[in-house]
């Protein structure tokens, strides 16, 4: 793969004909990607558990914050990422664009419990994979849209507002998108 083709740092916007349930009105947060594959994580699906339960579950405390957790995919739900703004690094932290970092490792965990984490972060539970050639497969059938990412999105936009707020930086509409795909 190229580097013009490595689309880590990007969104993928589902697009309305993507029949795959677990990923309808998705926004993707492309974290790595390789000629081996890619990993993402599901930005616009908010959970019921709060931050703060998790913590407290993991025996850290309680912040004072009660945001609440995201599904970043259906792989692994269980397990635990820190999408935070790009300042701080801990053991396991990668950079996904300067602004934002993903960071895996428990002493992100313990700064939140204390309230000495990062100032814009977001739990996500589980992730959204694609073995080598499947991503770009789903791209050339016209499943996603992509999109430049943006910290302002990830960490300022409401959830339900990010797939409209990042196809709109990019000059495009829900109204001009059809949920068929056929060929010119």
């Amino acid at each position: 793969m190229s580097a013009t083709h490595n689309l880590t740092g990007h969104f993928l916007l589902a697009m309305p004909s993507l029949a795959d349930p677990n990923f309808k009105d998705a926004v993707v947060l492309v974290c790595h990607h390789d000629e081996d594959g890619c990993m993402g994580l599901i930005i616009n699906r908010p959970q019921d558990i709060t931050v703060g339960a998790v913590l407290e579950d993991l025996k850290l405390g309680k912040p004072a914050s009660d945001a609440p957790t995201f599904e970043g995919g259906p792989v692994e739900p269980f397990r635990g990422f820190v999408l935070h703004d790009g300042w701080q690094v801990y053991d396991a932290t990668l950079c996904v664009t300067p602004e934002i970092h993903l960071t895996t490792s428990r002493d992100i965990l313990e700064d939140l419990a204390r309230g000495e984490g990062p100032e814009h972060f977001m739990l996500v539970l589980g992730y959204a994979g694609w073995g080598a050639g499947q991503l770009e497969d789903e791209i050339a059938r016209n499943d996603w849209l992509i999109a430049p990412g943006s910290s302002l999105i990830v960490f300022h936009t409401p959830p339900e507002q990010r797939w409209m707020a990042a196809a709109q930086g990019m000059g495009v509409s829900l109204a001009q998108l059809s949920d068929q795909v056929g060929h010119a």
